[in-house]
């Protein structure tokens, strides 16, 4: 019985995981272009053109830095609101995270 209920107390004390979200560069598009997020979450940015890309917010939040074809960068979403971002090689290339 001890036993149990130590376990089920450190069970509780443990942090909640962040969750990971994917958005593919493809076609000079993000895929998907708006997510919705927990702050704390990661999301990886894949670029699957054949052109250099970015995801740079524009509130200076998070930016993957320039990413060659095949390549991926992680970023945290750290502050809840909404976080538009860009590529900023490709300026039409759009998106947003809503963080909760």
């Amino acid at each position: 019985m001890r036993i149990a209920l130590t376990v089920a107390i450190f069970a509780l004390a443990l942090p909640a995981y962040a969750a990971g979200h994917a958005v593919q560069i493809k076609g000079m598009k993000f895929n998907p272009a708006k997510l919705n997020v927990a702050a704390g979450d990661t999301i990886t940015f894949t670029n699957g053109d054949s052109r250099r890309h970015t995801a740079t917010a524009l509130d200076g939040s998070f930016d993957t830095g320039r990413l060659a074809s095949g390549k991926n960068a992680t970023v945290r979403i750290v502050t809840a609101g909404r976080h538009d971002f860009k590529c900023v090689i490709h300026p039409s290339m759009k998106g947003t995270v809503t963080a909760k």
